[in-house]
């Protein structure tokens, strides 16, 4: 579909994109003023559905962020979850989609500040292209660039402004032959990656930096601590996590709304473990990939259809009781 022409959701409204203008001196746009979410949509062909993943959570986290921007949003989760919902049917998107919510101060004037502005919601969901994608593994390196500090910025939320430091860290990466960059806090512990999460396993434990090492509270990453402990009975950690440990490590991987569960198997030219996926990472991103396409019965919960079931034709009941 012609990006110009998609529907999206825009202060109430449902409009075209390209009629969902901003000003030149829009105040998020100047001095970013804004916060954002990424929520995946995957299509089920044997289902015929769509599934969003952890949908109100996503938007629940949202609205905590807005809050850091002394934002109140006036809609509640459950209402951006059903304005979602009715994008995708809207568009029609039966397919992988990644859906941007996002709040901005809207306000065209000069002037840093974050009190006395007025602000914007809107939804935009789109067919989903991979972020990082290698059936291999990934390459990574230890960035130059830190992670930014809460106390400089609130680094648990999405808010757009702090994501300069990430861009910077991918692209050195990118252009110095890598996948992905790992950022360190301050005072050189493991953060995150560019955009994800990150999970070592270290003899049969897996560690996760804790949330007071400036990492995003990540929704993919508790579940992943979640799938690890129940479905996979291994103990998981929260703690700081040195530089050299991931040389060290078993097995080393992201976790996030764009990526999955992303192995990775290399880091600053040392292979990881034994330089291939390992069993951890592969069997979490497995039981991911189930759960969010709505194979697991155990994990609805998670997941929120978007479009009616079809009715079965009489003499199909059992057909349809059996999909």
């Amino acid at each position: 579909m012609e990006l110009a022409r998609l529907q999206v959701y825009h202060n109430g409204r449902y409009v075209r994109y390209e009629d969902a203008k901003v000003g030149l001196l829009t105040h998020g746009l100047n001095y970013g003023t804004g916060c954002f979410e990424g929520i995946r949509g995957y299509w089920n062909p044997d289902h015929g559905q769509l599934y969003l993943f952890r949908l109100r959570e996503h938007y629940e986290r949202l609205r905590k962020s807005a809050g850091l921007l002394l934002v109140t949003l006036e809609e509640t989760a459950a209402q951006l979850s059903a304005h979602t919902v009715e994008l995708i049917r809207r568009n029609d998107l039966r397919q992988d989609v990644y859906v941007r919510p996002l709040v901005f101060k809207s306000a065209e004037e000069i002037g840093v500040r974050l009190h006395g502005v007025g602000y914007t919601v809107c939804i935009v969901a789109v067919p989903h292209r991979p972020y990082i994608e290698s059936e291999r593994g990934l390459r990574a390196c230890v960035s130059s660039w830190r992670r930014i500090d809460d106390n400089s910025a609130p680094a648990r939320a999405k808010l757009t402004g702090i994501y300069v430091s990430s861009a910077l860290a991918k692209t050195d990466a990118i252009k110095n032959g890598y996948d992905e960059a790992i950022l360190l806090t301050a005072d050189g512990h493991v953060a995150e990656g560019s955009a994800e999460n990150i999970f070592i396993v270290r003899d049969g434990t897996v560690i996760t930096p804790p949330v007071t090492d400036n990492i995003l509270e990540g929704i993919t990453r508790s579940t992943v601590m979640q799938l690890a402990a129940t479905e996979l009975g291994l103990p998981v950690v929260e703690r700081s996590i040195d530089r050299s440990e991931l040389y060290q490590a078993d097995e080393v991987f992201f976790t996030g709304t764009a990526v999955g569960v992303s192995p990775v198997t290399e880091v600053d030219h040392r292979p990881v473990g034994g330089g291939t996926v390992g069993k951890v990472s592969k069997a979490l991103g497995q039981l991911y990939a189930d759960i969010v396409l709505g194979r697991l019965s155990q994990y609805a919960d998670w997941t929120t259809p978007c479009f009616p079931q079809p009715v079965a034709a009489p003499g199909n009941e059992a057909k349809a009781s059996a999909q």
